[in-house]
């Protein structure tokens, strides 16, 4: 009998990409509301993703056992 596959995470699909090199990239957190309490430069600075940290990367590679596309 085959092993069944494993199942990528659903939140994962949604929340992350990965570059060609195998880096994790993600929205930047703090952008959803309450806004009017953080500068104009925190809200620009924050826009669009950014590379998250390695063990972080670590973590939610384990998530996507086959990667994403």
């Amino acid at each position: 009998m085959a092993k069944q596959k494993l199942k990528t995470k659903s939140g994962v699909k949604k929340r992350f990409k990965l570059t060609a090199t195998g880096k994790v990239k993600a929205g930047v957190a703090g952008k959803r509301h309450r806004l009017i309490s953080h500068s104009g430069k925190y809200i620009r600075q924050n826009r669009g993703t950014a590379e998250i940290a390695k063990p972080d990367a670590d973590r939610v590679k384990l998530w996507i056992p086959y990667g994403l596309n």
